[in-house]
């Protein structure tokens, strides 16, 4: 764990900001705990991520107000079947049903020991399924683990934001089908530009993901350097972005995931022993690519320079209220450039308003 820790500095996008003093984020925790990870089926509760990078944007005073407003959409967690042990886990990984046995098995996991252990313990494990459930509960986890790592004792909220978010990836953990390779790419950008789109871009995401066959191969040549694999997640998660300004019009809720899923795991790899950085970038890869294919459009279209600071886009973000665009927004803010910016903007464009 000591090589986790020491790359937590203040490079790292998960500390880029000073941590919430006001304990708005342990209540917003609170009050969202006692929903479960989905509603209406199987779409997700974003409030966890949402308050979250609302808080971390100096955006606290609004976060109880987004929350009633967003309260209507919660659904109780489910009922719980049986346990969930260290013996029997590997039959009800993947298993919806269990979403209740989950988080109470990592409740458990998280009370009894140090949350980078078991962290550390099931990274390795979920990876594999990190497309499951939209990407949502690697989002959510990524989220969790920026506000571990923000200095301070961890609080229990938190701890247990952890547990919830590793208990939905469990419980919809499914890897995605067998991939063969198409031609190496020379960079992020163009390997999303040549991911091939999924033949039937109609009906759920399962139902799309279940229809990849191919991806580039990227980055072109193989590292082992953590370090490396590190810099070329940084470049996935800026290509993404950037590609949402002249792509997002696809299916602008959906293609906000291309970029923040690979941002949660990049947030994620301080509190990660340095050996699981390598694969977490394939894995971080292989989400972004899917999502890409299962909603990128044929054509890119135009779009506006962002004329506002980053401050200004981000409150604009939270007036908007929709949770995608908080999210996505928080991520471009995180990438910091100006075509980011741009992309930011065009969410805020392209999403309907809930406020």
């Amino acid at each position: 764990m000591d090589d986790a820790a020491s790359s937590a500095d203040a490079t790292d996008p998960g500390n880029r900001t000073g941590d919430d003093t006001t304990g708005t984020l342990d209540e917003a925790l609170e009050r969202l705990h006692t929903a479960g990870p989905e509603r209406n089926g199987w779409l997700s509760n974003h409030g966890p991520m949402a308050v979250e990078a609302l808080v971390r944007h100096g955006q606290a005073p609004a976060v109880h107000r987004w929350l009633d407003h967003y309260s209507h959409k919660l659904e109780d967690m489910p009922e719980t079947a049986s346990r969930v042990t260290a013996e029997n886990w590997r039959e009800a990984l993947g298993d919806p049903r269990r979403i209740a046995d989950w988080t109470l098995y990592f409740e458990r996991e998280t009370t009894e020991r140090p949350w980078r252990d078991v962290l550390t313990e099931w990274w390795p494990r979920l990876l594999p399924g990190i497309a499951a459930g939209a990407t949502h509960p690697v989002i959510r986890v990524g989220h969790s683990v920026r506000t571990l790592l923000g200095g301070g004792e961890a609080s229990a909220p938190r701890i247990t934001e952890l547990a919830h978010g590793l208990g939905y990836w469990a419980a919809r953990h499914q890897p995605l089908p067998a991939l063969a390779p198409l031609p190496p790419a020379p960079s992020a950008a163009a390997a999303l530009d040549a991911v091939p789109p999924v033949p039937g871009q109609s009906g759920g995401i399962r139902d799309r993901l279940a229809q990849l066959s191919a991806f580039p191969v990227w980055p072109q040549r193989f590292t082992d350097d953590p370090d490396e694999a590190r810099a070329r997640l940084e470049e996935l998660v800026r290509a993404a972005t950037h590609r949402y300004a002249t792509h997002g019009h696809g299916e602008p809720i959906m293609l906000v995931h291309a970029a923040t899923a690979p941002n949660a795991v990049l947030r994620t790899l301080p509190a990660l022993p340095r050996a699981l950085w390598v694969p977490s970038l394939g894995a971080a890869w292989a989400a972004s690519a899917a999502v890409t294919a299962a909603y990128g459009p044929a054509e890119p279209a135009p779009y506006t320079p962002a004329s506002a600071s980053a401050e200004e886009l981000f409150a604009r973000a939270a007036a908007h209220g929709d949770d995608h665009t908080i999210k996505f927004t928080d991520t471009a803010l995180d990438v910091g450039d100006a075509t980011a910016l741009a992309a930011a903007l065009r969410s805020i464009e392209l999403n309907p308003p809930t406020l």
